[in-house]
């Protein structure tokens, strides 16, 4: 019998297809987080230093990959569960987490290209800094820690139709990258946002990557909360595939 990673590899090859005959999403997947660096961390990156420019680009990378697998995993679902290729696939023997490792591998590694012109304008315009080895470090911390916004998209896309799914990414995006810390450093924030800041998945992140490519002591409760987020997250997105499965297919 195929086991799951095989077919989970199947899944994400056929999803990459069909996302490259759309260049027009690759183009803005890639050039968004790019444009929103310029506009935003450039004009204020003088005078930050080397350690404030780099944790604004970490920062921002981190803002990239959360709104970017919000929407693609969030709303590609959505738009799926409403298409009649949709009920096809469910009739195929894979299993629901054979999709859903398909979804995660495909639009995942697409969000993760994304940070390719970010760190090249970062290396370029600020004066942000990091060893190749320190790089590679934070580029998988990034990497790991942006699962639960993979899994969270999924949630969001079996869980509720396209027109509620976009209402509920825009504001749970919002939410989650300021209580992170992504618009502004949470050095800034009063101690009840900062405490509060501290349970969301996009303030593990930053932290969780400021560390790899920084370092200093490691956040333990930064790398807990990611790893908590995920496994509740998956299992929450399995229960929803099943469920929606069995709404719609028994």
């Amino acid at each position: 019998m195929t086991s799951t990673l095989a077919l989970g590899a199947v899944h994400a090859r056929y999803n990459l297809i069909e996302t490259l005959r759309i260049p027009i999403a690759v183009i803005g997947t890639v050039v968004f987080p790019a444009l929103a660096f310029l506009f935003f961390v450039v004009p204020n990156a003088a005078g930050i230093g080397p350690v404030g420019a780099t944790q604004a680009v970490i920062a921002l990378c981190v803002f990239s990959l959360c709104v970017g697998n919000l929407f693609n995993f969030g709303l590609t679902i959505a738009e799926n569960r409403e298409k009649a290729w949709d009920p096809y696939l469910r009739t195929l023997p894979a299993s629901g987490a054979a999709r859903i490792l398909g979804h995660l591998i495909a639009t995942g590694g697409l969000s993760l290209v994304s940070l390719v012109p970010l760190l090249v304008l970062g290396g370029l315009l600020t004066e942000a800094t990091a060893s190749p080895l320190r790089l590679l470090a934070g580029l998988g911390a990034v990497a790991l820690s942006s699962l639960p916004f993979m899994l969270m998209g999924i949630v969001i896309g079996y869980s509720m139709p396209m027109k509620a799914a976009i209402a509920v990414i825009q504001v749970a995006f919002f939410v989650l990258a300021f209580g992170g810390g992504l618009f502004l450093p949470p050095q800034m924030f009063p101690g009840w946002l900062d405490a509060l800041s501290m349970w969301l998945p996009t303030r593990h992140a930053r932290e969780f990557t400021i560390w790899a490519v920084q370092g200093g002591e490691l956040p333990l409760w930064a790398l807990g909360g990611v790893v908590a987020w995920a496994v509740a997250l998956a299992v929450l997105a399995l229960v929803l595939h099943r469920r929606d499965e069995g709404r719609r297919f028994r």
